[in-house]
């Protein structure tokens, strides 16, 4: 049997967020390029990723609004949730957006693509599981990441589910528990909860998406808790299959508890796919758990030929991570054995729960782990003006300055419109402003960002930089 071979310069493995990006930039300069691609166009964002899981959030959101809108005086009938059009809407927005992914890579050149899996089979040669062999002088691995299954979690058998397949119901269960505090559990469990799917949230040593501040952590235990049943240390004794569905035993305050789901959500995190790669066959070094060693500035791993990007890193799972890792790695296969060394941007997380979670900069966690000297600023939003006007009064927000230079470190947030306090402080931060430069940019009244300038001002004040701020002042003009 004859083997279909195949020269180029540069081979991308995967045609996700980072592998598309990637071959953006690479095809900039050499026409001897393949993107290859196992699985189906649309990258992992669009398909099942951010994108329809804010359909569905978006769709929480209007069901509970009916609810919250009774705060101010205005009461409506009672709320029908029709579950098959909440669905119908998030399949379709999502088949849409895919769309936009797959017409885009079918404008490339059909010789710059090729569908199949590919494994190492030496530092250069990649064999795909449809027979090809590709010889590469460079490699580009932009194989993405899927969800983390931990081992108890298979007692739940059928029952089990990934966030890939919710997007693929046709109508809302009744029940639904979720294993994961992380980003997808809490985005996905709350949306759930909102449209009336009975949620019960088991999470573990007390983690919420990525906080690392004790006070924004607490805080934010306390609010989800409030709002559905959130466990977020949950001690379940047994995980089993019954007539009435997955059996969760667990311990709540000393009392032993057991309840009934439809489906059992595995939301506790994402792997890399570098498994079935084989990267065994080629000279790299890996550890303990498959990873090779790479340069997050230049993509290349050691000083070899070969280059990694996206979530396949195991760093940061997020899209414009990915999208930029995908740029770096692009470039540099490119321009082999030139390499460059890009500036990254500051780092910015969004988790979009309500109220929403954000952290910009250094975390709080790092600053401790690094032994940075730092002060913290704070503001509790409970008491924010244009907040508690609307009623999105819950969270707080919690800045960080390094002593001495006064310069502004990065923050943690739960609370009102963080996805966009997010990137004003990713802006700031990105700029190497000082605290005091920041306090000296516009703000306008009455706005939800005027709890940035007052947790700024605090700040201030405990890097001995700046008078105390007035107490309760409205978040007082400039001349306060």
């Amino acid at each position: 049997m004859s083997v279909n071979k195949r020269k180029v310069e540069v081979a991308i493995i995967g045609a996700g967020s980072a592998g598309m990006r990637a071959y953006r930039e690479a095809s900039k300069y050499t026409e001897s390029i393949l993107l290859i691609e196992g699985g189906d166009y649309g990258t992992t964002c669009a398909r099942v990723g951010c994108m329809p899981s804010k359909l569905l959030i978006a769709a929480g959101e209007a069901a509970h609004a009916g609810i919250y809108a009774k705060h101010f005086g205005v009461h409506y009938e009672n709320r029908i949730i029709d579950g098959k059009a909440v669905m119908q809407r998030v399949r379709s927005e999502r088949d849409r957006l895919v769309g936009f992914v797959v017409n885009d890579v079918g404008q490339w050149p059909e010789n710059h693509r090729i569908k199949g899996y590919a494994q190492f089979k030496s530092d250069h040669v990649l064999q795909l599981d449809n027979g090809t062999e590709i010889e590469a002088d460079r490699i580009i691995i932009a194989t993405g990441s899927r969800p983390n299954i931990i081992p108890p979690l298979k007692e739940f058998g059928d029952r089990l589910i990934i966030n890939d397949d919710i997007f693929q119901w046709d109508d809302l269960p009744e029940s639904v528990a979720v294993f994961g505090a992380g980003v997808i559990g809490l985005e996905l469990g709350q949306a759930l909860h909102r449209l009336g799917v009975r949620v019960s949230l088991f999470g573990r040593d007390h983690a919420v998406g990525p906080l690392s501040d004790p006070a924004v952590l607490g805080k934010a235990i306390a609010i989800f808790s409030d709002e559905f049943s959130f466990y977020p240390h949950a001690e379940v004794t047994r995980r089993s299959i019954a007539e009435r569905g997955a059996e969760i035993e667990y311990n709540h305050n000393g009392k032993r508890k057991v309840e009934y789901f439809d489906y059992v959500l595995a939301a506790t995190g994402r792997i890399p796919n570098l498994d079935k790669l084989r990267l065994g066959k080629t000279s790299l070094k890996l550890n303990e758990k498959g990873m090779p060693k790479f340069d997050l500035y230049t993509g290349r791993i050691e000083d070899s030929h070969i280059f990694i990007a996206g979530d396949a890193n195991g760093i940061i799972p997020l899209l414009h991570e990915a999208s930029d890792e995908g740029q770096i790695a692009g470039y540099n296969v490119a321009h082999y054995p030139k390499i460059r060394c890009f500036k990254k941007s500051s780092m910015i997380s969004i988790v979009f729960s309500d109220p929403q979670i954000m952290m910009v900069g250094k975390t709080y966690g790092e600053l401790i782990d690094e032994g940075i000297d730092f002060e913290v600023g704070e503001l509790d939003w409970g008491g924010q003006g244009r907040s508690r006007v609307m009623l999105v009064n819950k969270g707080v927000l919690r800045v960080y300055g390094e002593r001495n230079t006064g310069r502004f470190l990065g923050a943690e947030m739960i609370g009102p419109r963080a996805e966009n306090i997010a990137h004003l402080l990713a802006w700031t931060h990105q700029s190497n402003l000082t605290v005091s430069e920041i306090l000296e940019l516009p703000f306008y009244h009455p706005v939800i960002e005027e709890g940035v300038r007052t947790a700024m001002r605090n700040l201030n004040h405990a890097l001995q930089m700046g008078e105390k701020p007035p107490v309760r002042c409205m978040d007082c003009g400039p001349g306060a």
